[in-house]
């Protein structure tokens, strides 16, 4: 259905109500004092009149913006122009009518006051009516502005907030393909096809606000196949996803970046290695995922905090209150070396995010990253 535009509505309104005001004390004196045809002319003229004084009004108020104006100094603002409407309608009615009814004036002792009284209802009536509709309409018209403006940071903070590759790990994950292309070409080519798509993924994460779990995982996956080319034995890891998890969305270069924080700020400051193991599961209609890795959480919140307040920003962008990040050092593994566990919960948005069931060969319980 085609919507009718606003100003037709206005016009349509003023044009209705000023000739249903009118002509009802018109139809009042035919029946009293019969048809006269100058007293018609005078009551067209009033609806036209009745429709430039409002209007004029209307124009007054959304120009000078008097809604935003605190009720004390709107009140007297819209009551004077009632005033000033009503006497220059009883000004240009009452010589007319001191012409065409002079009996009307023999009784009344105050005829001005009583005439912009008359016009005063009228007046007020419709100096309320579109005050109070204006103040509606502008109260909501900020509201939406409001929220598109909401939307608009809350968009722009997402965007800012997706995790960037740190340089630090393509100049090193460069130096150490370097150091293959004359031992391992094979691997140096595999390592190279492994950094571009990283980059690309890094790329394209602010055009994307979640990707599919397990294409977020493949990123993880050369991301560690780097590290482990510069860190050799000294990095364990592995992988264990279960299957009804891989079509969840989560934000791009989110699990990449704390991974990174959990080699950057673990493993690699243990003496002899260590490990990074991320798992994802299932529990209360909510996507955990767990990353555990060897560390100090101290050392980790004083040069990683930057990456934990993003994540848990991130997260409460995209899914709400519901969504949480907790990040907490655990007891000693049984080689007594420290250990830091960061979990991540995704609330289920709707049936969506199982776009399909997995395949035979994606339920898998566990996908581990070989050296």
């Amino acid at each position: 259905m085609r919507r009718i535009p606003k100003q037709k509505i206005y016009w349509f309104c003023q044009l209705l109500g000023w000739s249903l005001l009118i002509l009802v004390e018109y139809l009042a004196y035919v029946l009293e004092y019969g048809f006269d045809a100058d007293t018609l002319y005078l009551a067209i003229a009033n609806i036209f009149l009745g429709i430039t004084l409002t209007h004029l009004y209307r124009l007054m108020i959304r120009r000078w913006n008097w809604v935003r104006l605190p009720f004390v100094q709107l009140a007297p603002r819209v009551l004077l122009s009632v005033f000033v409407l009503a006497l220059i309608m009883t000004l240009v009615n009452m010589p007319f009518d001191r012409i065409i009814v002079p009996d009307k004036f023999i009784d009344e002792p105050w005829p001005l006051i009583g005439y912009i009284m008359s016009w005063g209802k009228a007046m007020l009536a419709w100096v309320l009516s579109y005050t109070v509709y204006y103040y509606v309409e502008q109260t909501r018209n900020a509201e939406i502005e409001k929220i598109l403006l909401k939307t608009s940071i809350r968009e722009t903070e997402a965007k800012v907030l997706r995790s960037q590759l740190n340089p630090h790990f393509v100049f090193n994950a460069l130096n150490s393909i370097r150091a293959l292309v004359y031992e391992n070409p094979d691997k140096a080519q595999k390592s190279i096809t492994q950094l571009s798509n990283l980059l690309r993924n890094s790329l394209l994460a602010d055009r994307r606000k979640t990707v599919e779990l397990r294409e977020e995982i493949k990123t993880v996956e050369d991301y560690l196949a780097l590290e482990k080319v510069r860190y050799e034995d000294r990095l364990r890891c592995s992988i264990d996803l279960d299957g009804r998890t891989l079509f969840w969305q989560v934000p791009p270069m989110m699990l990449q970046t704390l991974v990174e924080n959990a080699i950057k700020h673990g493993v690699s400051k243990a003496i002899g290695g260590g490990f990074v193991s991320v798992k994802s599961g299932i529990l209360a209609d909510n996507l955990h995922i767990i990353i555990r890795n060897t560390g100090e959480l101290g050392d980790r919140d004083a040069s990683g905090g930057f990456g934990l307040e993003n994540t848990t920003q991130r997260l409460q962008l995209l899914y709400g209150p519901e969504a949480r990040f907790h990040i907490e050092q655990e007891l000693r593994s049984p080689e007594n070396q420290p250990i830091v566990r960061a979990e991540i919960i995704i609330p289920a948005q709707s049936d969506s995010v199982f776009k399909r069931k997995p395949t035979v060969n994606e339920r898998r319980s566990g996908d581990p990253v070989s050296g």
